[in-house]
Formats: structure tokens, sequence, C-alpha cells
């Protein structure tokens, strides 16, 4: 059951905690009002770190939010609407577990933490989650819907047990809840939550280009790329089963996502064509973050993982294609130095080299083995006959030099 409650009480609630007020306190001020009891978890407040950084960037708890999750690298991101109204990055936070593959969720009960992009309105925030705080990120969505999709309750939550959700550990979640709690408190009516297979660089794209999800992740780039040139977030739609996104109201700005999103697939154009590498990352089921990692190996209590087996085959990059070194490119101001003779460099390498342009020519040009002594008939022949018809060359020379000529001839 989802329990909501009017922006005043909340912010009276955060404000009371946030000066040390004891719980007694926060209980008497909900129990004067009508609106069901919600856990002092739900109200506890944002950390006066992470406050002091929203400042530092040029927003406030109360201004629009936007999360983006990355699987491979098991992370989290907190975006916040600024004054200039671009949304700017505030914090990460790390993933302590997700189960499943890269790529899209298909059906219920598959583990597959979804991807793609997800509507979170204030209904979907659960205070008295079984794993301690949670929201339900709305999957499936409507390209989810439209691709036969199944299953429910994808969930960002506490604890470190994970069958398709983004499990946080109860503290992470607790921030993440207050950051969502207080953007709902100044308005904000629902947020975007963006889930991607991993950074969407040009150099992961050209990396898993081989990958039989590279059509949809190249839908879920267009999106994260509007982002990128803009910080806007995306109005997402879809038709045909594909994402679409509704070009920016601002012609200059629309301009600047254009000419974003063509230059990343140029980067992407030119790995490719440089010789980077196709992978296909695998998992056993799912990864973590290694900061959580760090802490479990020195022993630190991480209460309920799912799996925790299944984390030493987590990420495992098998090589499709491998990678092909660059060719070295010299300009040619640099190698006509080299082979030049009056060049050090030259006379190092190729010692009593004398370039064909340098050599004197020659009556016989041999072919084949030196033994023979055939000469090259294009070469040898006419100039016997000008040296014949000159009268520089008697004729017992030309009769002594038909033989191997007619021998070339032949053949």
């Amino acid at each position: 059951m989802v329990f909501l409650f009017r922006a005043p009480l909340r912010r009276a609630a955060s404000a009371l905690l946030a000066l040390g007020a004891p719980i007694l306190a926060l209980g008497a001020v909900i129990a004067a009002s009508p609106v069901s009891a919600e856990p002092s978890k739900a109200f506890a407040p944002i950390p006066a770190a992470t406050l002091a950084l929203m400042q530092a960037r040029g927003t406030t708890a109360s201004a629009p939010v936007l999360f983006r999750a990355y699987k491979k690298e098991s992370e989290i991101e907190v975006w916040k609407r600024g004054g200039n109204g671009r949304f700017v990055h505030v914090k990460t936070f790390p993933i302590c577990r997700w189960s499943g593959q890269l790529g899209p969720k298909r059906k219920s009960g598959d583990r597959q933490t979804p991807e793609g992009f997800y509507t979170v309105p204030q209904r979907q925030m659960n205070p008295n989650s079984r794993y301690y705080l949670s929201f339900d990120v709305g999957y499936p969505n409507a390209y989810d819907r439209a691709h036969g999709s199944t299953g429910s309750a994808v969930m960002v939550h506490g604890v470190c047990s994970s069958m398709g959700c983004f499990a946080m550990t109860d503290q992470v979640v607790g921030e993440i809840y207050a950051i969502a709690r207080e953007a709902f408190a100044g308005g904000q009516s629902a947020f975007q939550f963006q889930s991607y297979p991993f950074r969407m660089t040009a150099l992961n794209m050209a990396r898993h280009r081989t990958d039989p999800n590279i059509d949809f992740w190249r839908q879920l780039k267009e999106g994260a790329d509007r982002f990128e040139a803009i910080g806007e977030e995306p109005a997402v739609g879809v038709v045909a089963g594909r994402y679409t996104f509704a070009p920016a109201k601002d012609l200059a700005k629309e301009a600047q996502v254009v000419a974003y999103h063509r230059a990343e697939e140029a980067r992407i154009a030119t790995l490719v064509e440089e010789g980077s590498a196709a992978v296909r990352t695998t998992y056993s089921d799912g990864a973590q973050h290694p900061f959580w990692a760090a802490l479990a190996a020195k022993g630190a209590p991480l209460g309920d993982v799912s799996r925790p087996e299944a984390l030493a085959y987590a990420g495992q990059e098998v090589v499709v294609i491998a990678a092909r070194p660059r060719p070295v490119q010299v300009a040619e101001a640099v190698w006509s130095r080299w082979i030049a003779p009056d060049s050090l460099l030259s006379r190092t390498r190729m010692p009593n080299f004398v370039p064909s342009y340098e050599r004197a020519a020659p009556l016989f040009a041999p072919i084949g083995t030196a033994a023979l002594g055939l000469p090259a008939y294009p070469v040898a022949w006419p100039s016997l006959i000008r040296l014949s018809l000159s009268g520089d060359l008697p004729y017992p020379a030309i009769a002594s030099a038909r033989g191997p000529i007619d021998v070339l001839a032949q053949r």
C-alpha cells in the first residue's frame, strides 16, 4: 500500500528532523493530521553533504530530479534541474546488486533488470516496502508492452538482493528516496528514470556492435545523446515498437542535439574502421559495484546478498572480433627525408643502398638468376638497336647478344 502526503506535512516533518527534533515530535505532527501515518524512515532528511553538493551545482532539494542507471558500471546517477533549466549531475550511487544480463527485460521471472525510459509518479513511491524503502520504476512501459514483455514491481529498493530490481542497500535507498520525495514536495509530478546497459559512449557502442541488442541500444543512445547535448529531459514516445523522441521546441537546441548525435555516430564509425574490438559481455546473474565488493571482502556485513556465487562470473568479456592494430601513418615530408641520400637515418638503416633512380643503367638488366645473364628484353633490345644505328656498336656485338635476347623473345 502506498501512502500519499500533502507537501506541507512532508516539509514540516523534514524540517523537524533536520533540526534534530526527536521522533516524538515528528509523531505528534503526523498524529495531528488526518492523513495515514508514514514510517519515520520515509521522512529522513537529505544528508547535509548532498545538500551542499546541490547548492554548489546551482540547484536545490525541491528542484525536479532525474535518475540514470547503468548496469555494466553498476551505478545510479542523480541529476537535478539547475537555475538555467539544464539538468546538472549531483551525485552517483553504487548499485549493490542487479541481476540478469545486459539487455532489456522480456518476461516475468527472467531476473532481467530492465532497460529503457521510465516514468515514476508519486503513487509509485513505497514507504512501506519489505526492502526498507522503494519506488517502482514503471516497468513495463509502452515500449515493453509493444514487444509483449511481461512482469511487474521492478523496484529501486534497499537491501542487496535482486530478482530484476536495483538493490541499493538501506542507507543508500534512504537517501535516494529522500531526494525524490523533496522533488515531489517541490511540485514535480513525476520523474524520469533512464536505465542503460552501460554508459552510452561511442567506444562502448563500437565494442558491443555485434550484440543482438545493438538496434535497441541505438534507440537508447539517441535519447541519451539528446540529454547529453542540451541537458533537458527527453520527451519519449513509442511508435511502431521503437522509441521516438520529440524535437526540442527551441530550434537552436534541436540543432545542438542533431550535431551531437551525428558526431557520436561518426566517432562510432571511426572506431570500427580503425579496428576496435567487438565484445560480448556475459554474466552468471548480474553484478554489483566494486565499492560493495571491496567492503564485503573486508568483512563488512551487506545483509542478504542474492546469489553471491554468481558475482565471481560477472562481466566476462568474450572477444567476437579481435582488435586490429592501427597502421602507422607517416607523413610524406618525414619519410622522404628518411630515404634521402644525405639522411643519417637512411645510411644507418640501409647501408650501401643506392636508389634505382641514381644507378647507372646497364645494357642488360638481369632477370631471373644472374647465372643465366638473361637481359630484360624491353630495355636491352631497343638499346642495342639504337647503338647499332648510330654506329657505336659493331655488328659482332649485336650477334653475340642475340643469343640470350632470342631466348628471352621466345619465352
